[in-house]
């Protein structure tokens, strides 16, 4: 997971191309914008996140690095 990645994903894509952007990752398609990311995984964690984080700043009216922190809690929490 890369935070820049993120990030860029956050300022630059809706949510909608987003969440269309995870479907073609899960169907092992190319999304239609450039996902960075080594693998298929790590491109999907970063449209995972950044779908969590504009989610959070809608809903919460947080900033990007409080929604950040939140979504690596929910992460931090799901390996241990």
């Amino acid at each position: 997971m890369k935070i820049p990645a993120i990030k860029r994903l956050v300022e630059s894509q809706t949510l909608d191309a987003l969440v269309e952007a995870e479907a073609a990752l899960l169907d092992e398609q190319q999304p239609a914008f450039a996902v960075e990311g080594e693998d298929e995984g790590e491109q999907l964690t970063h449209v995972f996140a950044a779908i969590f984080i504009l989610n959070h700043i809608q809903d919460t009216g947080a900033d990007f690095k409080d929604a950040l922190r939140e979504y690596t809690k929910k992460v931090r929490v799901s390996i241990s």
